[in-house]
């Protein structure tokens, strides 16, 4: 399915990084030829659970003697960004109590072909955000490292695909498909220690799938090395300049890898490049 409308939430601090990251996903979203949406949200503790409220009439009311506030300044770089872009764009703002904050964000996610998510360095709320579009907006994620953004290229010309074999993985696979299509190089990645029939069969099989669709792909397996795979694929992406990673998110369950870590919680903690996400 083409990428025609794609949503970025806009959580936290205006820090440095985290407004380069707003001006580098608005330029993804130009890129595609997509509408894209801003969602802002703060918590308010006197508010109504999953209540969003326009807050643009209350900041003009407040008068100009005001320091601008954090939630403002993110919409304002995001204005200014689709704006130099020429996209189409819209943005909202509102408050919400601060555990509501992550399921408002999924519910509006659902109501886009792909969310583009800022994600700052092991960062807890950036997490729980990332792992609530995971679980509840139905809707595959792009994740834009903060502490890359600079390095970060806006088209994806050397793409990596993070094969297991499973469900999730060709679910990302398929949301990926315009991306995949576009780039001038595809690699699909199997991490493991031992490389079977199975496995070779099945990347094989992906090569040939991707070949229907365009995609001329190439397939191997990197040996684990006793590291875990989560960092044996940043290091593969960093040594080989990806510019973006497909992968599927949570093969095994959610309190599995909080307990124990896991594929997914090392890269969402921070990922090596950008990282496109389903489940």
């Amino acid at each position: 399915m083409p990428i025609k409308d794609v949503f970025l939430p806009l959580v936290g601090q205006p820090r440095e990084p985290t407004l380069a990251a707003i001006e580098k996903c608005v330029a993804v979203a130009a890129d595609l030829g997509a509408r894209i949406t801003a969602l802002a949200l703060e918590d308010d503790v006197f508010v109504r659970p999953k209540a969003v409220q326009d807050v643009a009439g209350a900041a003009a009311e407040s008068g100009s003697g005001r320091d601008i506030g954090d939630m403002q300044q993110l919409l304002n770089a995001f204005n200014n960004a689709a704006s130099r872009a020429g996209i189409r764009a819209q943005s909202q703002s509102g408050k919400v109590p601060a555990e509501e904050i992550a399921p408002t964000l999924a519910e509006y996610a659902r109501f886009s072909d792909l969310s583009l998510v800022p994600v700052k360095p092991h960062d807890s709320r950036t997490e729980t955000i990332i792992e609530t579009f995971l679980f509840e907006s139905g809707r595959p994620l792009l994740l834009c490292p903060e502490h890359l953004v600079t390095e970060l290229r806006v088209d994806f010309e050397n793409v990596m695909i993070a094969w297991d074999h499973s469900a999730r993985a060709a679910r990302a696979v398929g949301d990926a498909l315009q991306f995949l299509q576009a780039a001038a190089s595809v690699r699909i990645i199997t991490v493991a220690d031992e490389k079977t029939e199975t496995i070779t069969q099945s990347g094989m099989d992906l090569v040939d799938h991707l070949r229907e669709h365009g995609v001329y792909a190439s397939f191997e397996t990197v040996n684990a090395g006793g590291s875990s795979i989560g960092k044996v694929l940043g290091s593969w992406a960093d040594s080989h300049e990806i510019d973006a990673i497909v992968m599927g998110a949570y093969h095994h369950s959610r309190l599995n890898e909080i307990v124990w870590g896991g594929v997914t919680k090392t890269v969402i903690g921070q990922p090596p490049c950008w990282v496109m996400m389903s489940h």
